[in-house]
């Protein structure tokens, strides 16, 4: 059987959301607040990743197609991250 391989930045915002879905529960069950303060910078990192990646991505796009300027935008956003 042919098996497709998922695309990482989808599987990464599928965990992401997995994680806020849980955040969201504990906040229902009145856990400590440090605990969900810990998952919600958790899930802050995560997101930082997933940036990181996409604009690399791009980046490597603009460099292959030799669109300097674009390139600029996106190494600017990407050092922010």
């Amino acid at each position: 059987m042919n098996q497709i391989k998922k695309d990482p930045i989808i599987a990464s915002l599928s965990r992401i959301r997995g994680q806020v879905d849980g955040i969201a529960k504990m906040y229902e069950d009145k856990r400590p607040c440090v605990e969900i303060a810990h998952q919600l910078a958790a899930v802050r990192n995560s997101l930082s990743k997933v940036a990181r990646d996409i604009l690399t991505n791009e980046a490597g796009v603009c460099s292959r197609d030799n669109n300097c300027q674009q390139l600029d935008l996106v190494l600017k956003e990407l050092l922010r991250y």
